[in-house]
């Protein structure tokens, strides 16, 4: 069944979660890191969206 549509937040204000499925590692090492954030940069300077806060984490739910 395909996921339903997302509903566009009033304030534009989004909650945003990457994890990897089956408790599987989503970054291996800091080079893994590096690329995501670039991408992130490279998406932010494209959109113009406003990023107010990043985090990035092991997969801690296993």
């Amino acid at each position: 069944m395909p996921r339903q549509v997302r509903q566009k937040s009033e304030r534009g204000i989004y909650h945003v979660l990457l994890r990897g499925i089956n408790g599987h590692t989503v970054f291996e090492d800091e080079e893994d890191h590096v690329k995501y954030l670039l991408g992130v940069k490279e998406c932010k300077e494209k959109s113009g969206f406003k990023l107010m806060a990043d985090y990035i984490m092991g997969n801690y739910l296993r």
